[in-house]
């Protein structure tokens, strides 16, 4: 008996699936079928494969939708897998005295840095910080994004962090975009506990984590290893006791200094470790034999003015599910453009177009736990499909700084452009 579909995608010139056993590709790997047509039910891939093969396994409706893309490219809607979407305050002012010569440093002694978030972002309101959140989410679906990682990590006491987390859950409610929210109050130490970081990490564990847990706030526990923000001994605690509580571990990994932190992520079996500047061929190694995603981040470093980007050539190589993601935040990174970032991490991170492509599909899907319903076009996952505004697929890395997003389904629903 046949499927019967509520839409139906046709004259797709290229599709790209992101699951290569689904079409004869073995050189890009990205499950490529020329003439190719997508079939919806409900919220749900029907049929994905070529067009001249869809009447066979599907019949449409009388009222369903039939939009021809006119040879155009389509694939699946990208996944975002590591942001701080929600904040308050703004700081283009650093900027600018960045580029004059101050140093991090010396700003953060001015009061600024990530300082000058956490004081904005604890006198906002939960429905002011909701507020920004959805103009920033907008800017990610207008660029063909449909899943986002959130994470909290701006408030560094119990109120704010729970305060971000629901600005998240409200979020999540009010848009369009899925989002996943991650728990990191293990951020850096707060200014009030310099003095006592041992007593910091104990309210990370035993109140901010199981409060988070007991309000079904997160689904991630997450922690910056790195010097001057946790050691590996704290890390262990902090994400021990999130697993505890029922959150997945993830890490911001080897950025600015080495700490070992990949063998600790590999063995709570995290699903992602993200930044991976000072990675080593052993950590990559590791990685390869592991279920945890590399997630590259090279805006923050193109926006530190640093060059020291993170080896993603070594990590492909090696067989690693490498990811790429904005790292959005007001600090490294204020940019909601994805497509962006993957031309860099092909510049600077040395990604092939169609490792790139994955990382921000398929793999950043298995970075947030999402590979069972989203980053593929395969029957039974969501129907987040983006249509392209090229012929070729390799345009939307090459051609960069632009938008080339057409069409976003979300869930099987016309998003962009709406009406």
């Amino acid at each position: 008996m046949k499927e019967t579909a509520d839409l139906v995608i046709k004259n797709i010139g290229q599709l790209l699936t992101m699951e290569p056993a689904s079409g004869n590709d073995p050189i890009s790997g990205l499950g490529l079928i020329l003439d190719a047509a997508v079939a919806v039910q409900g919220e749900q891939i029907l049929f994905a494969g070529k067009e001249a093969d869809l009447s066979g396994p599907v019949e449409l409706k009388p009222d369903a939708e039939v939009i021809d893309v006119g040879g155009r490219v389509v694939l699946p809607g990208l996944v975002d897998c590591h942001t701080h979407l929600v904040f308050a305050g703004n700081r283009a002012h650093e900027f600018s005295r960045r580029i004059s010569g101050a140093s991090y440093e010396e700003i953060l002694a001015a009061g600024g840095g990530i300082n000058a978030t956490v004081e904005a972002t604890r006198k906002a309101t939960e429905d002011s910080l909701a507020a920004l959140g959805l103009q920033r989410l907008d800017r990610f679906l207008s660029l063909g994004v449909t899943t986002v990682e959130v994470k909290s990590g701006y408030g560094l006491d119990t109120p704010t962090e729970l305060k971000m987390l629901m600005a998240v859950k409200q979020l999540d409610a009010r848009h369009v975009i899925d989002l996943v929210p991650t728990f990191l109050g293990a951020h850096v130490v707060p200014l009030e506990y310099r003095s006592q970081r041992a007593a910091y990490v104990d309210l990370v564990v035993e109140e901010m984590i199981p409060a988070v847990a007991n309000e079904k706030l997160a689904e991630f526990c997450d922690v910056f290893c790195e010097q001057g923000a946790f050691s590996l001994d704290e890390t262990r605690r902090i994400l021990e006791a999130g697993i505890e509580h029922g959150l997945r571990p993830k890490l911001h990994s080897e950025q600015l200094s080495r700490s070992g932190s990949i063998d600790l992520a590999v063995e709570l079996k995290a699903a992602s470790v993200d930044h991976l500047e000072n990675a080593t061929e052993a950590d990559a190694q590791k990685l390869a034999g592991s279920d945890t995603v590399a997630v590259l981040l090279p805006g923050a470093t193109y926006f530190l003015g640093k060059t020291d980007f993170a080896p993603g050539r070594m990590l492909g190589d090696a067989g690693c599910a490498v990811a790429v993601s904005t790292d959005f935040n007001p600090g490294s990174c204020m940019s909601e453009n994805l497509p962006l970032m993957l031309n860099m991490a092909c510049l600077y991170n040395r990604l092939y177009p169609r490792e790139a492509l994955l990382g921000a599909t398929r793999w950043a899907a298995q970075a947030v736990g999402r590979q069972d319903r989203t980053g593929t076009l395969t029957p039974g996952k969501l129907a987040d499909v983006l249509v392209l505004d090229t012929h070729d697929y390799r345009n939307f890395v090459y051609h960069f700084g632009v938008n080339l997003t057409h069409m976003v389904f979300k869930r099987g629903k016309q998003v962009r452009p709406v009406g």
